[in-house]
């Protein structure tokens, strides 16, 4: 259901801090012309924790009216406490998404039984639900024995997008359920492994800076062109890398900055990354292949 190149869309905002809709603009239409077949609205790049619930309503708003059903659009509603994660999901439903993306709840833990109820009801409200399973941010690993119960006790399971570091857990996943669900990249730098472990797609923040890559990237690898897969990917390895030189989405939105789409502003917690690490990204960007980047 869900195949492909999904851009987990930054929220560019002007130096006050508010939100930057002329950059915004601009963003999405660089996106759908670089061919991705899908956006994610109000994950982790967009800083949602961040965004009110006004400032959330007013963006998905500005994007579904840009947007027009031209990509899909996976909107994330998840959070720490079910009934908040519903009243999100509710709120998503009204702008007709393709699917929700919900991350397991953060720093309480759930058990298994309460994990799996959790899922129950969010997938119950009717739109398909991704399942963002992300352990370094959320100090919750989920064990296989949970994972073989919420496939088969929430049908409405449609994806997972999986952002574990450990190779051998997302070896068995995949082994289990890529052929039953979309299972999703949620690592940008190991979007080779993925795709030889039949992930359908990816959803990245990277891709806000280069979406032509990551397109063209995955189309190679459907075409069975893997060695040229590789050797693009390679090519936009360290740029990729760079990306994640301090916290997501910090150094994606200087990037943007430096290539004409929108400022460098994040929102606290988050702040500026270091002059270090500017300069290394400047160093990057100056012999960068222009191909590589929106536009």
């Amino acid at each position: 259901m869900f195949q492909g190149v999904f851009t987990a869309l930054a929220t560019p905002m002007c130096p006050s801090g508010t939100v930057d809709y002329v950059a915004l603009e601009k963003l999405l239409q660089a996106q759908i012309a670089a061919g991705v077949n899908g956006l994610v609205l109000l994950g982790t790049t967009a800083e949602a924790a961040t965004l009110s619930a006004e400032e959330k309503q007013e963006i998905l708003k500005f994007c579904m009216n840009k947007i027009r059903n031209r990509v899909k659009v996976i909107i994330g509603t998840g959070t720490n406490a079910t009934a908040t994660t519903l009243e999100n999901t509710r709120a998503a439903q009204a702008f007709g998404p393709d699917g929700v993306l919900v991350v397991t709840p953060y720093y309480n833990k759930p058990n298994p039984d309460g994990l799996v109820e959790h899922y129950r009801q969010v997938a119950a409200l009717g739109t398909p639900v991704i399942m963002y399973h992300i352990p370094g941010r959320t100090g919750l690993k989920v064990p296989a024995a949970v994972l073989d119960r919420l496939v088969n006790e929430v049908p409405q399971l449609a994806g997972i997008k999986e952002s574990d570091y450990d190779m051998a857990h997302v070896t068995d996943t995949a082994v289990k359920y890529a052929d039953r669900l979309s299972y999703l990249c949620g690592n940008d730098d190991l979007f080779p492994q993925y795709l030889a472990l039949n992930a359908s797609g990816i959803i990245s923040a990277a891709a806000n800076v280069l979406a032509p890559a990551f397109v063209q990237i995955y189309k190679l690898f459907a075409q069975g062109k893997t060695k040229q897969s590789f050797d693009l990917f390679a090519k936009a390895y360290p740029l990729i890398k760079a990306c994640y030189l301090e916290t997501n989405p910090t150094c994606v939105k200087y990037m943007m900055s430096k290539i004409g789409f929108g400022g460098e502003t994040v929102r606290l917690p988050l702040g500026k990354i270091s002059a270090e690490n500017k300069q290394k990204i400047d160093a990057l960007l100056q012999t960068a292949d222009k191909s590589l980047f929106i536009h």
